[in-house]
């Protein structure tokens, strides 16, 4: 980093403060002309982008995977809590790839697997959806992979 007065690269820092929002404060003093200055630090957050079946991309909506949830998860013993948590466990995968976008089936096939280990019937409800069951072919067979 470069003074703003001098433009010359001889500085340190004086002060280190946690900010609102996430950032860093930090005082800093260049050792050439002896002006102070303040500079900020915070993490730059990538939006996350998917990409629907039908070509179209909108913004990733943590609340949509907890709606799609909450419907699988009815009248089941799964609490508010446990979905949120699948949900933003879900998210940070994502986040974690470091990709800008992901696609609509990657998010149902991870939040499928979740919900698997989470509560069968409520996976089940959530595949046929997901999955666009259309004959009853297709609940046998997701019956068999879930007694696997």
């Amino acid at each position: 980093m470069e003074c703003p007065y001098c433009r010359l690269e001889s500085i340190r820092t004086l002060e280190t403060r946690d900010s609102q929002n996430n950032t860093v404060r930090r005082r800093k003093e260049c050792l050439n002309c002896g002006k102070r200055f303040t500079t900020y630090e915070y993490i730059e957050s990538v939006e996350l982008m998917v990409r629907k079946r039908d070509g179209r991309i909108e913004r990733f909506d943590l609340n949509k995977i907890i709606r799609g949830v909450q419907k699988a998860c009815e009248k089941r013993p799964v609490s508010m809590e446990q979905i949120r948590n699948l949900a933003e466990r879900a998210r940070q995968n994502f986040m974690m790839r470091g990709k800008g976008e992901i696609s609509s089936q990657e998010i149902g096939d991870l939040v499928a697997k979740y919900l698997k280990k989470l509560d069968r019937i409520a996976y089940i409800r959530f595949a046929s959806v997901y999955r666009q069951f259309e004959e009853p072919e297709d609940f046998r067979r997701i019956l068999k992979e879930v007694r696997k």
